[in-house]
């Protein structure tokens, strides 16, 4: 599992893998995902914390250009609200939080390191990978499964299945690439400043 892989050539991810939520963030994700996916917006993550009081946060881009301003955000929230207060998944109070990815996004689909091929990011493995579970480097794509870092140490072959978390880093880099018209992060630039929206469940 993992490996300091011979060089390659990269191929561009074709399946649906995703790490967007996981225990109830998941059985909510099923809930709104068919809707919001009508409504022509991708689920980035969800996620619920919090002790007495949870926080459900969902992190959304349109599917059309990966943007999402402030009118985005309350178009979710309100499709959201009215969803889970039919279906009720969450027995007790909560904060919904709906908010844009933002410059320095998580990676949490396997075809958004294609996506950010080039960028600087972070991954965090779920157990060590020749004594490491964290990698830094630049994107450079999917092979497989699996996605492909250049790190200092040179390029690192890391299973997808098997991370925990990743993230793109920010960088003088990104934020220049999110202010060019038609760059893959151009559209970071706008839900950079998106904010959220927010509401409450009793």
């Amino acid at each position: 599992m993992g490996e300091w892989a011979v060089p390659q050539a990269l191929e561009p991810a074709s399946s649906g893998l995703a790490k967007t939520s996981e225990g109830k963030a998941a059985e909510v994700e099923a809930l709104i995902a068919p809707a919001l996916q009508a409504m022509g917006y991708d689920i980035v993550r969800v996620l619920l914390s919090g002790g007495e009081r949870l926080r459900l946060q969902i992190m959304a881009e349109r599917h059309a250009d990966g943007g999402m301003n402030v009118d985005d955000c309350a178009e979710v929230s309100r499709a959201v609200a009215a969803i889970l207060d039919v279906e009720d998944p969450i027995e007790s109070a909560y904060t919904l939080e709906v908010s844009s990815p933002g410059i320095d996004r998580p990676l949490t689909r396997l075809a958004d390191f294609d996506r950010f091929a080039g960028f600087e990011g972070r991954v965090e493995m779920v157990s060590p990978i020749e004594g490491r579970r964290r990698f830094s480097g630049r994107v450079l794509g999917t092979r497989g499964e699996s996605v492909v870092l250049d790190c200092e140490e040179g390029e690192v072959t890391l299973p997808f299945a098997a991370m925990q978390k990743a993230k793109l880093v920010l960088t003088d880099e990104l934020i220049a690439a999110a202010r060019q018209p038609d760059a893959p992060a151009e559209a970071a630039a706008e839900t950079a400043a998106a904010g959220e929206a927010v509401a409450e469940k009793n």
